[in-house]
Parts: C-alpha cells; structure tokens; sequence
C-alpha cells in the first residue's frame, strides 16, 4: 500500500486578532468557530469582528471554511474588509 506523503503547504485554520489600544479596563474577547479576538478599545474589537465576520461570512457564501481557503484568498479577503471602513 503507498505511503500518503506529507505536503508542506501552508494553511490557515483560525484568525486571531490582538487589540492592544485599550486603556478602559475591560476585557474585550469575541470567540467563534473560525476567530477569536482578544482586547482592543472598544472601537478596535468592534472592526476585528467586522474584518473576521466579514471573512467567514463570504468564504461561506463561496460554499467554503476557512480552512479551505487559500492563504493569498484570506489575505485578500481580509484586506478588502479593512478597506470597508
């Protein structure tokens, strides 16, 4: 029987992001199946949830997860939700 080969491809199986302008005490954290965001103002967590929803949302209208994506796809993805707001 033929030994799978083991493939170097890079993938991506979760966002995170890190907000680190918070200066108000609270402890912001948005967990879901494909992101979890920590800290942040309130006005930086409230756009690292806009860019991730974003992500998802639209690999899911495309039939796909995010780990099925491509690194370059996300990337794209990612940075044309930032250019939203």
């Amino acid at each position: 029987m033929a030994r799978k080969t083991k493939t170097n491809k890079p993938e991506v199986v979760g966002l995170l992001g890190v907000g680190l302008d918070k200066d108000d005490g609270h402890q912001r954290i948005t967990r879901a199946e494909e992101f979890v965001l920590l800290g942040g103002s309130q006005e930086t967590h409230e756009r690292m949830q806009d860019v991730a929803i974003h992500v998802t949302e639209t690999l899911k209208t495309k039939g796909k997860r995010l780990q099925d994506a491509s690194i370059e796809e996300v990337f794209d993805l990612m940075y044309n939700a930032m250019q939203r707001q």
